[in-house]
Order: C-alpha cells, then structure tokens, then sequence
C-alpha cells in the first residue's frame, strides 16, 4: 500500500504527530552521539561509583563517613539519607549500572527540559511543550554542566527535576513542596527554594492568611523532617556524625580554589590568592543571599514564578562554599527564562557562557595552578558567577518595573 492509498484520518494523524517524530528522531540522534563521545572519552562516571560505594557501606554497617571510594579517594558527603536512596546501586554491575545511569540522565534532562518551559512560557507559546522540550534537550545535553553531570553520574537532574516539579505544580496542589523537601534531604542546596516558599508565604499570609506557598513551605519541610528523621533511625551513627561534623567539614568536597567550582567562595579563592577566603566569603554570601531571596520573593510576589525560580537557583548556586560546575544544570530554566523575558540577544549570551566550556581552559589539576591565576584566567574561571549575578540584578531591576515586552532584543 502507497502512502496515496492511506485514509486521510491516517494521513491527518501522521501529518499532525510529523513535528513530534521530527523533534524525537533529532533527540535521539543528539543523545546517541552523546553517548558514543562520552565512551569514547573514556568517562569514569567517577560520583555514580561514591554513591555505590555509599549503597554498599550502609548494606555493610560500616561508618559511611569514614569511607573512601574510587582511586582517587573521595569521601562520603552527602546526607545519611542519600546513601540509604543509593543502596539499590549495589545490584547492577558497574557497566549496567553506567548505562542505566546515563540512559536515566537523559530521560530526566527531557523531563526537565519539559517542566522548565512550562514554567517559563505561557500557555499560548507553547502548543507543543513535548516537541519544543526535545529541541530544547537535543541541544541542552551538549552545555558543560550537563555533560559533566553525565560525565560523572552526578544527580543533578533529579534534584533539579523535583524542585521544578513543585514550581510547576498548579496553587493547591497536594503534594507540592514535596519534591523539594526530598531533594533538600538528599542534598542541601535545594533548601533554599523551600526558604522562598516559607518567605512568600508570610508575606501573603500578612495579607490574606493561609495561602498556597505556606502549604508548599510546610509540605517541604514535613518531607524533609521525615526523610531525616527516618535516616537517623536506620543510620543512628551517621546522621550524629553528618548533622554534628562532617556537614560543616566544608574541605571534604574539595580545593575551594578548583576551577570547578564556580561559587562565590571559589572565585573569592582564585582572587585573593587563598585556599580559605572564609571572611570575606561569609560577608559576601550573606549579602548575595539577601539581594537574591529579596528579588525572588518580590518576583513571586508579582507572580513572576519563572524569574524567582531563577533568582533563587542563581542565589543557591553562588552561596553555597562549592558548586561544582555540574550543580549548574540550573542553565537549563534559567537561558529559557531569559529567552522569554529578556529576550534572545541575552539568552544566546548566557548559552555561550554554559556552552563555551571556559573554566577549563585555564590551568587546573595537581599543584593548585588557579592560586597563581592572572586577571584573564580569573574571569574565564568565574563566568558562571559572573552570569548568575547579573541574572539576579537583572531580576531585581525588572521587580520594580514592568517586564520588557521585547522578544528580539
């Protein structure tokens, strides 16, 4: 039978799903060569195998914080609550696992894709949100913070996709803040969205009482609370230590000066020449993470749920003592945000950025070159910084004005 010879309901349904076929086919393409230039690379998915080794250690009843994984000796750092998620990592073998864990990546970066344009554009801009999120992620797998959560087994993704899934999540909704509160049980940084929550939600609260963020704020901090209180029943020992020591053991993760971590006390290190600029990252930190929150909320308060989204994923980012550039999947939310509201001029510039791979163009590895870092070197190594904080001035001023309407700028 000819292609002529099909019904027209058949050809009406195969003419209406072609974009979707087209965006797909595309999709799996980018993915595919993704992965064969990861194997080719060689990647050790190096964090995938720190939290198997996590998994086994609880199995084992061992001290999780005294363990050390892969050649390279790295340490547990994670909340009690993480290791005991990891402990099904310990079933597969380590090249199963390893495509698992790439293959589950790349499903959860669509998904994010998916929940980052609906977050971020209309209704109205958006009839296709599946078709338009795998353009999005065909494109997306390539920026450096993806391939290197891809390259390490990082789980980035996942933290993110929950967080977003509460953003996302329609006023009312029963579980919302949720996903929140078990990303921040994971791992610390998401806490901050759940602080956003509970300061909008005061805020209305002064004016209307009992509102939707005070429901996402108490969700948030309800799961977090049981997912904690539930490793420390399983994991008494550990959760001592976590929540007593190692979570303020901030030279566990590593070098604060590393090329790779892009956080305000990173860049701090490569400028004063320091392996622990603690004064004037805590000054620095503690103002950033004010302006920031205080934009957030005020875009929230406007109903600009996208903008403090962004504000407050910059904000985590910089504040934290290491954001590793792979904690910026955050790129993904943020260049759509600026497509949409700044326009495509600066989207194209906050891509580039996350796409260029400058961090690494600089002098890193053994004997702690970025000490010695000149002026050039220094701002290829804080470009993500660098975008970040003027993402959340650019929030701030737009709170206090109206949005341009400009799509072309």
């Amino acid at each position: 039978m000819t292609v002529a010879m099909l019904p027209r309901s058949t050809l009406r349904n195969l003419s209406a799903r072609r974009p979707l076929l087209l965006a797909a086919s595309v999709c799996l393409l980018s993915f595919a060569t993704f992965w064969a230039a990861q194997r080719a690379a060689g990647v050790s998915m190096i964090d995938l195998m720190v939290y198997r080794a996590e998994g086994r250690t609880v199995l084992d009843g061992r001290d999780l914080y005294a363990m050390r994984a892969t050649s390279v000796q790295l340490p547990a750092t994670y909340p009690p609550f993480a290791a005991l998620l990891f402990t099904p990592l310990t079933l597969p073998g380590v090249p199963g696992l390893r495509a698992l864990a790439t293959a589950g990546n790349l499903l959860l970066l669509v998904a994010f894709a998916q929940l980052s344009l609906r977050l971020t554009l209309p209704p109205d801009r958006l009839p296709r949100p599946w078709v338009t999120a795998l353009w999005v992620a065909s494109l997306a797998v390539w920026c450096e913070p993806v391939w290197t959560t891809l390259r390490y087994g990082q789980i980035n993704l996942l933290l993110a996709v929950a967080v977003m899934w509460d953003l996302t999540r329609r006023d009312g909704h029963r579980w919302a803040g949720a996903g929140t509160g078990l990303a921040a049980a994971v791992k610390l940084t998401p806490a901050l969205f759940a602080v956003l929550f509970l300061i909008v939600g005061l805020v209305r609260a002064g004016r209307e009482g009992r509102n939707p963020w005070l429901r996402r704020s108490a969700t948030a901090s309800v799961v977090f609370c049981a997912a904690t209180l539930a490793a420390a029943a399983a994991l008494p020992r550990d959760s001592l230590r976590f929540w007593s020591m190692t979570l303020f053991e901030t030279h566990r993760v590593g070098s604060a000066e590393n090329t790779a971590n892009q956080s305000l006390r990173g860049v701090l290190a490569r400028l004063l020449h320091t392996g622990e600029p603690a004064l004037w990252w805590t000054a620095t930190a503690a103002a950033v993470a004010v302006l920031g929150l205080t934009s957030a909320v005020a875009a929230a308060l406007r109903g600009e749920r996208a903008a403090a989204m962004a504000a407050c994923a910059a904000t985590a980012l910089l504040i934290s003592p290491v954001s590793w550039s792979h904690h910026w999947v955050w790129c993904v939310p943020i260049v759509l945000f600026l497509g949409a509201r700044a326009g495509a001029r600066w989207a194209l510039a906050a891509a580039l950025v996350f796409c260029s791979y400058a961090l690494w163009w600089v002098p890193h590895g053994a004997g702690r070159p970025e000490l010695t870092q000149g002026a050039a070197e220094m701002a290829l190594s804080a470009l993500y910084p660098l975008t970040a904080a003027a993402l959340i001035g650019y929030v701030a001023v737009s709170v206090v004005r109206p949005w341009r309407t400009s799509r072309t700028a």
